[in-house]
């Protein structure tokens, strides 16, 4: 014969409900529906029957709230859906008693209007807020964090093309005519003694601008004695030159690693 499973319990099949089992009243609680308040759960049942929301039927509609919060006795009933139910009653009694004779010529506010300029208004409410919950939440419940990165760029000056060195040279040796003297005189002028005398400029590791190397007031032989020693130093691998963009000022300094 078969056996019935009544549960399972830590992996174990349990067969028969054992005689001294108690199981609280409160144990077990079905919440049919969770409405966010007395006009919600009005609300549902008027559209769930396509009801004319100017146009209520109060005795029905009062009948189908009333079972509605009596399936919820089990739980803490808020006042509010204590308080619809009572306004449900008083309207619906209004419109069953009859009218005195001297106020049928009159004509009586209908007592259901305020109930449905409530449910109307609860109503667009409530589309707001579904409208309003689509909205994606980043920006609005909440912000996204963000953290600056700091991206150092290194760029490599572009190297001196012998043009370049020959065009500044030659700038340097035009204004270096304009200090010529006409006096006649034996000049001695080593290249070696230019040559140290440039790396005495440099000693001291930085850039230095080409056209400062250079002392144009002395006439252009030292001018151009100075650029031959400039020379020889790069040629030994003494001297490192470097330009920002095309046409650029040049500017000079000592090998790094000489």
């Amino acid at each position: 014969m078969t056996q019935t499973v009544v549960a399972t319990i830590f992996g174990q099949t349990v067969t028969d409900i054992p005689a001294d089992l108690f199981i609280p009243p409160d144990a077990l609680t079905v919440i049919l529906r969770q409405f966010e308040g007395p006009l919600d759960l009005l609300l549902y049942l008027i559209r769930k029957q396509n009801l004319d929301v100017l146009d209520i039927p109060m005795t029905q509609i009062t009948e189908q709230y009333l079972a509605y919060i009596q399936q919820m006795s089990s739980m803490d009933l808020a006042a509010e859906y204590l308080f619809m139910a009572s306004l449900l009653i008083e309207i619906k009694s209004r419109l069953l008693l009859p009218r005195p004779k001297s106020e049928e010529s009159e004509e009586e506010a209908d007592p259901r209007a305020e109930l449905a300029r409530r449910l109307l208004v609860y109503e667009q409410m409530k589309y707001a807020a579904v409208q309003l919950n689509q909205i994606p939440q980043a920006g609005r419940d909440f912000l996204w964090a963000s953290l600056p990165q700091i991206r150092t760029v290194f760029t490599h000056p572009p190297q001196v093309d012998i043009s370049d060195l020959q065009q500044a040279y030659l700038m340097v040796l035009q204004r270096a005519k304009q200090f010529q003297h006409h006096t006649i005189s034996e000049e001695t002028i080593s290249v070696r003694e230019q040559m140290s005398a440039i790396l005495r400029q440099l000693q001291a590791g930085y850039w230095v601008r080409f056209e400062s190397l250079f002392d144009i007031h002395k006439g252009a032989t030292l001018v151009v004695t100075t650029f031959i020693a400039m020379l020889e130093l790069m040629k030994e691998g003494l001297l490192s030159t470097t330009q920002e963009t095309a046409f650029a000022p040049i500017f000079v300094r000592l090998q790094q690693n000489a």
